[in-house]
């Protein structure tokens, strides 16, 4: 167990990181995702709202759909990165990350004034699990009787699971198929050891982190901080041309970093921070890094310039001392 945001958290079940990850990739995973903070938003202009506070649009969702966003900063940066679910024509719920939650709540709240909708932080109230791998369908169909061949990525569907009423979004930060499940925060004991029971492998932040890594998905407070501008990112298709907050500082951006993947094609692990080079040059650094499970290979995320930020580039990681060769690739490093 590790202090996580304020929380007690599992790093690991005995079985550890390695067994969780490959039970995720080949079978079924489950994950206690109740740090993250989920917020209500609704209103009769919360539509106008959320289209101004986030980069993606959440004007085009239908009720019963979801869609990853960003929220931007006032100086071209980010608040967090959230996702968000469209309930009914005017009601809203976003997830967003643990440690940004009373950040997220103000920065909303403080907008909001100057819509006709309220934000409300339910965080307390809800738990969230995340059953994720190729098996999490067939296991919940059975589990919740119910048709799930229907329900596309990014779809929601209320349904009772083991006496409890939970919502279920085909959706998940794994690389793989998957749902996430809110539950009354009272509820949560019930459906957690009734999916345990019935199959589901109990993982923790570890794994959570390396598969998240495998998939090329980022990670607030590493590649994404407060002064990262998406738009020099993999994942700037979130941005989407309309009005938004920050918006004149975010699309005046000259992006002299990228952020990159990078394979090591020796053995090592590139840690947060670890320095890069081409040759005696230094020219950015690690934002995450492990070895993969699956592949066994050396895997990173990094910031480096952006005159070397091309895929084939060969270039080096500096670990304890030593410069190890590695060449930049395009994310995923594998495909779920």
């Amino acid at each position: 167990m590790v202090e996580f945001s304020g929380w007690a958290m599992p790093l690991q079940y005995p079985t550890g990181i390695n067994e969780e990850h490959l039970a995720v990739r080949q079978s079924v995973g489950l994950f206690d995702v109740s740090h993250m903070g989920e917020l209500s938003i609704r209103g009769p202009e919360v539509v106008d709202f959320l289209r101004f506070v986030a980069l993606n649009d959440a004007g085009r969702l239908r009720p019963g759909r979801a869609q990853y966003s960003m929220l931007p900063n006032e100086r071209g940066g980010l608040v967090d990165d959230v996702y968000v679910y469209r309930l009914a024509d005017t009601e809203y719920l976003m997830v967003c990350n643990a440690g940004n939650r009373e950040a997220v709540v103000s920065h909303l709240t403080r907008l909001a004034s100057d819509y006709d909708c309220v934000v409300v932080d339910e965080s307390e109230d809800v738990a969230l699990m995340a059953l994720q791998g190729p098996g999490s369908a067939v296991l919940l169909e059975r589990l919740g009787d119910t048709d799930l061949t229907g329900l596309r990525k990014n779809g929601l569907l209320d349904l009772e699971l083991f006496g409890q009423e939970v919502r279920i979004a085909r959706t998940g930060y794994t690389g793989e198929d998957g749902f996430e499940i809110f539950v009354a925060s009272t509820s949560a004991d019930a459906v957690w050891r009734g999916l345990v029971t019935a199959g589901a492998f109990p993982c923790g932040l570890g794994a959570r982190d390396t598969l998240r890594l495998e998939a090329g998905f980022a990670l607030f407070g590493f590649e994404l901080t407060g002064d990262t501008n998406p738009l020099c990112t993999p994942f700037k298709w979130v941005v989407k041309d309309k009005p938004f907050y920050g918006r004149e500082r975010l699309w005046a951006a000259s992006c002299p970093r990228r952020l990159v993947g990078l394979k090591l094609t020796q053995r090592g692990v590139a840690r947060h921070g670890y320095r890069l080079y081409q040759g005696q040059q230094e020219i950015g650094e690690v934002s995450s890094g492990t070895i993969s499970p699956v592949t066994r290979e050396g895997i990173a995320m990094a910031w480096i310039e952006r005159q070397f930020a091309t895929p084939g580039q060969a270039i080096s990681v500096e670990i304890r001392g030593q410069k190890i060769p590695a060449t930049i690739v395009d994310l995923p490093f594998i495909e779920g």
